[in-house]
């Protein structure tokens, strides 16, 4: 149990923390780009403008922009009506053949877009009160590069954290819930001494009880009593059992089960029981199911459902138990109706301890609440789980799933 909250401890912070950090590099690289994109674009309008401006006989008087121009890496092409180049005008391309540049040209021409990237360049076409036009084109390969770089780097800085923050959680998590540690360890330790106090005493009115059926008549006291110090001694082991699964440190015998013979077994031994009480249990087993586990506590496990459906099932009700195997999994089900449908809420607290969602789940029907509890407990000491699910006929059925591998220990 112990282990199970340090765990889920650092899933949580790590999973927080992950969001935090992924949204952040999401955000600076998404900025980053519309700055640089935005940049590329406006140096772009101003070189066109330049053109325009030179071909007019004007200079760009902004100094900011004329600087950062001067850097830029471009070339400008004079498109004819036909969106073809007549000829390559300013290039400020080293090293590139006039001729690679106005296949380029073409290239973008013929796309019949006004705007937009052509491998590393971003254009863009003007229009001239003469029959020609003026493409520039602006290499914008620099700085998007800078941008890729950026993802990289926040990518993996961003792992490299998250990495970092589970390493960190992982070492400071005992210390974070040293205090619920505490109170769970002195908690167990009250249940299990506790229980261990309680037997005594109950041992002792239990024999009081016999004492005084040899000296006098039977009467509907002494059965009564009987029937609470058995009611206690049952809830007194529970609760050590109980406490003894939670413990990390518990050490469970797992060997071959045979479970479709356990399961059948004991829905046989409860059958009567269900008669009994105007109910009818119906078992469907899937022969030759093994398992790796405990045979005590899978007995405890399919006798705790088994009892779970027959005292809350409507009377006339037919309880199903039925055990398959699905792929590397087996799944036993336990399925009864209900006298009353449960809310969401109460359908997610019914493995809490000493919870009872309704007045149909009271101690008249001898449910302590702590049934479930165990049997979410010896699911999870077998690596397995389980959970409760309503269906539009207002049945509840309870689904264990046992992963087909070795369990823990």
């Amino acid at each position: 149990m112990i282990q199970g909250i340090r765990r889920r401890f650092i899933r949580i912070a790590v999973a927080v923390l992950s969001i935090v950090m992924i949204s952040l590099t999401i955000v600076i690289n998404m900025v980053n780009y519309i700055q640089v994109r935005s940049e590329l674009e406006e140096t772009l309008m101003n070189l066109s403008e330049q053109e325009v401006s030179a071909l007019k006989g004007r200079k760009n008087k902004n100094r900011r922009q004329q600087n950062a121009l001067d850097e830029a890496r471009y070339f400008t092409a004079v498109v004819n009506k036909e969106r073809k180049t007549d000829a390559i005008g300013e290039n400020r391309m080293p090293g590139e053949a006039p001729e690679e540049l106005r296949n380029l040209a073409d290239t973008a021409l013929s796309s019949g877009r006004t705007s937009g990237w052509i491998g590393p360049y971003l254009y863009v076409i003007r229009e001239e009160k003469t029959n020609r036009m003026m493409a520039v084109f602006l290499n914008g390969e620099t700085k998007m590069d800078g941008v890729r770089s950026l993802m990289i780097i926040s990518g993996i800085s961003c792992a490299c954290g998250i990495l970092l923050a589970w390493l960190g959680m992982a070492m400071i998590s005992s210390w974070a819930i040293r205090p619920m540690i505490e109170n769970a360890v002195r908690q167990k330790q009250f249940i299990t001494d506790a229980g261990h106090e309680l037997k005594t005493p109950l041992t002792v009115i239990s024999a009081d009880m016999d004492v005084l059926t040899m000296n006098a008549e039977t009467n509907e006291w002494i059965e009564d009593t009987r029937r609470q110090v058995s009611n206690m001694r049952s809830l007194v082991n529970s609760l050590i059992y109980l406490s003894r699964m939670d413990e990390d440190g518990a050490v469970l015998l797992m060997e071959p089960v045979d479970f479709s013979d356990l399961v059948h077994s004991q829905a046989e031994s409860f059958q009567g029981m269900a008669e009994f009480m105007g109910k009818n249990l119906s078992c469907d087993a899937q022969p030759d199911i093994v398992l790796q586990g405990d045979r005590d506590a899978l007995t405890r496990l399919v006798s705790q459902l088994c009892d779970n459906a027959i005292k809350y099932a409507p009377d006339g009700d037919v309880i199903s138990l039925t055990l398959t195997r699905d792929g590397r999994e087996v799944v036993l089900t336990a399925e009864n109706g209900l006298a009353e449908r449960l809310s969401e809420e109460n359908l997610r607290h019914l493995f809490d301890r000493f919870y009872r969602p309704d007045a149909s789940r009271s101690r008249e029907s001898g449910g302590y609440g702590i049934g479930l509890s165990m049997a979410r407990a010896i699911m999870e000491r077998h690596g397995g789980r389980i959970r409760a699910e309503q269906t539009d006929s207002d049945r509840i059925r309870f689904v264990c799933t046992f992963p087909m591998r070795k369990s823990r220990h």
